[in-house]
């Protein structure tokens, strides 16, 4: 398993940056990794989305559907890559520090 280096802290990552330790998660690990891709200031609408996220996931061990995400943010499908670079999974998932998810969002 490969580590990255996040703010001085190491963690345990997939093939495709996903942390397989979703409990080490902090905002300042969603903030490095948004700026990996280019976002260098997260809004209430990206909090709002991984908290969701990370609620869903506590809750029920998956990441939820993209229809049931939108649905229950409010944040149109647009709207969230346009917030999420790479989209429901591949940004907000890792960002809210989620395994990569399989066949959900």
């Amino acid at each position: 398993m490969a580590t990255i280096d996040l703010n001085g802290v190491m963690f345990e990552v997939d093939e495709d940056g996903f942390l397989q330790e979703p409990e080490k998660w902090t905002e300042d690990v969603a903030k490095a990794l948004a700026g990996q891709e280019g976002v260098t200031e997260l809004t209430d609408e990206h909090w709002k989305v991984m908290n969701y996220l990370r609620n869903y996931f506590q809750e029920n061990g998956i990441a939820p559907m993209v229809r049931k995400l939108t649905k229950e943010t409010g944040v149109q499908l647009k709207q969230m890559y346009e917030l999420f670079p790479q989209g429901p999974a591949n940004s907000a998932c890792k960002w809210a520090g989620l395994p990569k998810p399989t066949g959900c969002v």
